[in-house]
């Protein structure tokens, strides 16, 4: 599971540091980009991906638990 995390996080910085259109229009970033701009929305999403691939590498390596 913890690889899927990453991969997920993955994901939101590629759109992030691409900023891809697709991305940055869907309804759920939308609210992210008219609070704080589309740069801001960049950066939370940065953020959010960045701490989710660390999170899921900690998961893979048994570090954190999987909540079993």
């Amino acid at each position: 599971m913890g690889w899927v995390f990453a991969g997920c996080g993955a994901f939101a910085i590629c759109g992030a540091a691409f900023d891809w259109d697709w991305f940055m229009n869907n309804h759920k970033a939308r609210l992210f980009v008219i609070l704080l701009g589309r740069r801001g929305a960049r950066l939370v999403y940065g953020f959010l991906g960045s701490g989710l691939v660390v999170l899921g590498a900690l998961m893979a390596m048994g570090i954190l638990g999987e909540g079993r």
